[in-house]
């Protein structure tokens, strides 16, 4: 991961500040971005695992290969049915989702819906999950050739299973063991991500346990564990009871969670590798928060519901963000608020 540039146009002031500013052209705005060590891609903007399912309705609105990768909806080694109904309720500025992980499994993944978005020019990374360390190492295993595959990104921290042993981010050891296993069981040129939860009391410790497991970036956060209760019903609004917090509601924890743990790669405490930042992402300028805490790419994930052209929405004010504050190039802007 390249260390962050400060533009030649800027300059702080003591009050850290950005003075002396010369705005670009946006269209001037380079915004490539890393993936990995050998990968990179066009734009820094991706769409949140379980927002867009497999791609097939977002590609109504948007055309997917614009987009800097397509993040699918999380896959496990076999089909899967989730949880009951009632499992999605809305919040104050979120919603709470309880789908429980539910999918066709990984070789359905494989035979009909990646060559589809290949089809499409698609740049795709595959999120999948299991029970077992095992069971995630085989479903990543069969992405191998599989047409569009950019990456994998390895979800270990579902909040709305009925099994919280599945939840291996709560812990630095068991995040370490099946990131280990999915890294060894992959194609060495597949960068592997590891998602993070919030919900854990040192993000930083499950961050270098996974980057020391071999992961190549980590994507940051998934939802939060929350519940309602419906004041007719006087009940859980859901059938699992809990499910996970996304949307603007949570984006100040997600934004925090980025700062911490670029702070402490920038330190030297771990490797540094990308990280993807998530979590209430609705404009560029939200976007924009998250690059400056440390992210390398962004994914856009509940505000597709209500607006389905929101990645690319994001991705053009974004740009625009960037050239406003004089940054020729999306990477130098990459951890500036860290400067």
């Amino acid at each position: 991961m390249n260390a962050p540039v400060q533009p030649p146009v800027a300059a702080r002031t003591a009050a850290r500040t950005l003075t002396r500013i010369t705005a670009l052209d946006p269209a001037a705005v380079d915004m490539a971005a890393p993936l990995g060590a050998s990968v990179t891609l066009p734009n820094p903007v991706s769409t949140a695992s379980g927002c867009a399912g497999y791609g097939r309705e977002l590609a109504a609105f948007v055309p997917l290969g614009e987009l800097g990768t397509l993040t699918t909806k999380t896959v496990m080694l076999r089909p899967r049915q989730g949880r009951p109904t009632p499992r999605m309720a809305e919040t104050p500025s979120g919603m709470l989702n309880s789908i429980g992980l539910q999918g066709s499994g990984v070789d359905h993944l494989v035979a009909r819906e990646l060559p589809w978005l290949a089809e499409r020019g698609a740049r795709v990374l595959v999120s999948v999950a299991g029970e077992r360390p095992e069971e995630f190492a085989e479903a990543a295993a069969r992405l191998t050739g599989a047409p569009g595959v950019v990456g994998v990104e390895v979800n270990i921290s579902c909040p709305n299973v009925a099994n919280r042993g599945l939840v291996f981010a709560a812990d630095p050891d068991s995040a370490h063991e099946v990131v280990a296993a999915v890294r060894a069981a992959t194609d060495p040129a597949l960068p592997v991500y590891a998602k993070l939860t919030p919900d854990v009391t040192s993000i930083v410790d499950v961050a270098a346990a996974c980057v020391a497991a071999g992961a190549d970036g980590l994507s940051m956060i998934n939802t939060l564990l929350g519940m309602r209760i419906d004041p007719v019903t006087l009940r859980p609004a859901l059938a699992g009871v809990t499910g996970g917090l996304s949307g603007p509601a949570v984006r100040p924890v997600a934004v925090r969670c980025v700062h911490q743990v670029y702070a402490a790669m920038r330190r030297g405490d771990f490797r540094a590798v990308p990280i993807l930042g998530m979590g209430g992402i609705t404009s560029g300028a939200d976007a924009l928060e998250f690059v400056l805490a440390g992210a390398s790419g962004v994914a856009v994930g509940t505000a597709i519901f209500t607006n389905p052209s929101a990645p690319l929405d994001v991705l053009r004010e974004l740009r625009r963000e960037l050239a406003e504050r004089g940054f020729g190039s999306f990477r130098d802007a990459v951890g500036y608020a860290h400067r």
